[in-house]
């Protein structure tokens, strides 16, 4: 895909990701204790040929460009195209991001790629856009839209565009999940069209003022453009709120998921750490986990997300729990289906509890 650009638009919905978001992006927000949830997305433009790609984000990007650095990890710190961040916009690309892309319209039309992928971060997935691409020529559509078949709609993707397809394989109408359907086809928000078709829909939406956001155009006009669908068959988790980040991490300590999305031939690239391996004493209980390096494990750890240097007290017992990174669980404590935040330090002997549809969560405290 080297005749594509990529454009990695972050105008998720945070609204449901409570206190996780507090202090950085939904796109930075660690994941399967090592990685970020942009890395997905990352990687799977750049393990499908994508040499040149944009990151359209917003406030509270932080830990996002320090994670991004220079874009090395995915290949991309390179003189031409390579990877470039553009933090410029006014407007929350939540409600209006067709101001930011006309602020930074340069950007594609310099790159002089023929077609524009667009993506969200927030759908998990491992998946070769190459496939699209063809698709998308083949079928000779305006825009190509990816999207999932699930049949358990009314307990995940909740709040997700339902894409409604004909015969033919075209888009004719776009609704919402609202979780009373076990049917749905959603919208993973992975757009294929031309280069100057996006400058177009661009500038047509400045023009008129009718519409404040891409996706908005498009769902708008779908009796005059020409949208295909291209469904994907793989694993896809869409993290747009706190139990759909929790059920996201626990579905990777299933093997199946775990080697689909991280198999050898397409790998999920992410920031690299220099720490010595996590150590474990000789009273750890520790089974099918995630557990990355720099961590000191004493107690019980089941069915848990461990990142780098956590430090678990003896006679600690932690069940379905997702630990990030720099934190101190200390001796004694249970805890059960908890989402930890980085740097926290939870208190000896302490019991924390939650459900799985409504895990706990735990904001590290900010010093005044």
């Amino acid at each position: 895909m080297k005749n594509c650009l990529g454009i990695i638009n972050l105008d998720e919905n945070e609204s449901r990701m409570g206190e996780l978001i507090r202090y950085r992006t939904l796109a930075s927000v660690p994941i399967a204790a090592r990685y970020r949830i942009i890395d997905f997305v990352l990687s799977n433009m750049t393990n499908s040929g994508i040499e040149g790609i944009g990151i359209f984000t917003k406030n509270k990007s932080r830990s996002l460009i320090d994670h991004l650095t220079n874009g090395r990890p995915w290949d991309l710190h390179r003189k031409k195209d390579g990877l470039r961040v553009f933090n410029f916009g006014e407007e929350d690309p939540v409600h209006d991001d067709v101001h930011n892309f006309s602020d930074n319209i340069e950007f594609v039309k310099f790159s002089r790629r023929e077609y524009i992928l667009l993506a969200p971060s927030y759908m998990i997935c491992n998946i070769d856009y190459n496939k699209v691409l063809e698709h998308h020529i083949k079928e000779d559509n305006d825009i190509t839209v990816v999207y999932k078949s699930t049949f358990n709609a009314d307990k995940k993707f909740i709040d997700c565009e339902v894409l409604n397809i004909n015969d033919n394989g075209k888009v004719i109408s776009i609704g919402e999940n609202i979780g009373r359907e076990q049917k749905a086809n959603i919208n993973m928000e992975m757009y294929i069209m031309r280069a100057d078709l996006f400058v177009d829909i661009v500038h047509e939406s400045i023009k008129h003022g009718m519409y404040r956001k891409i996706k908005q155009f498009i769902n708008r006009n779908l009796g005059e453009l020409k949208v295909g669908a291209f469904k994907f068959n793989g694993y896809v988790a869409c993290i747009n709120s706190i139990d759909a980040y929790f059920n996201s991490n626990m579905d990777l300590l299933n093997e199946k998921i775990n080697k689909e999305l991280f198999y050898a031939d397409k790998p999920i690239y992410t920031k690299s750490r220099d720490e010595a391996p996590t150590q474990y004493t000789g009273t750890s209980d520790v089974s099918n986990c995630i557990i990355a390096n720099g961590s000191y494990i004493e107690g019980t750890v089941k069915n848990c997300i461990i990142s780098r240097r956590v430090h678990i007290g003896a006679d600690a017992v932690l069940e379905n729990c997702v630990i990030m990174q720099n934190s101190i669980i200390g001796t004694g404590s249970r805890m059960n289906k908890v989402i930890v935040d980085k740097g926290t330090v939870v208190k000896e002997n302490e019991s924390i509890r939650g459900t799985k549809q409504y895990p706990v969560t735990i904001q590290k405290r900010r010093m005044p």
